[in-house]
């Protein structure tokens, strides 16, 4: 009997294709501030833990991004993007130790995707750029915080981070209520 696809069975479901996942130069997150302050107001509006209680207008997420522009600029910052049909869909930033002594470590900060676009990949194809970049300059170790259960924690342990610690009550969710934190590390050597 031969081996091979059945065509009774029909087209072999395609495999989506990766996420479009783009680094902002300086000039190009300046651009994007109004773009990233729509992402971080929807990420908090459905309950993510990126550091701000709710609601969060777009003019104060304006206001946090643009205080990001130095870092940006100065290369201890990298931020990526992905865009969707209604504008941005996801990023996520890397930031390299500064200290002589820590050069080594990085941290993985403000992944989020648009509540319109997960499901698709997006947030492991954001984290999997910005673990590339941290090997690409000479990062050996990165660290990360999230919401203990959510659904970021469970990306985490997927993609092979360390549970370290969780610490009760570290922070309050976009409700003001207080939440556990899990902290991880991921060893990229």
């Amino acid at each position: 009997m031969p081996s091979g696809p059945n065509p009774a069975a029909g087209p072999l479901p395609r495999k989506a294709p990766a996420p479009a996942v783009s680094r902002l130069s300086a000039d190009g997150f300046a651009a994007a501030v109004p773009g990233l302050a729509d992402l971080l107001a929807d990420a908090v509006a459905g309950g993510a833990s990126l550091g701000f209680l709710a609601p969060l207008d777009r003019e104060a997420a304006a206001h946090w991004w643009r205080a990001q522009l130095p870092s940006v600029a100065d290369g201890s910052r990298t931020v990526w993007v992905c865009h969707g049909p209604d504008g941005l869909s996801g990023t996520v930033s890397l930031t390299l130790e500064q200290k002589a002594n820590g050069r080594h470590r990085g941290e993985i900060v403000k992944l989020m995707v648009h509540r319109d676009a997960r499901g698709r990949g997006l947030a492991r194809a954001l984290l999997a750029v910005a673990e590339e970049a941290a090997v690409r300059a000479g990062a050996t170790l990165l660290l990360l915080d999230t919401e203990t259960g959510s659904a970021a924690d469970h990306l985490y342990r997927a993609a092979g981070w360390t549970r370290y610690g969780i610490v009760p009550e570290y922070a309050a969710d976009p409700d003001g209520a207080l939440q556990d934190c899990s902290f991880y590390y991921k060893r990229l050597d």
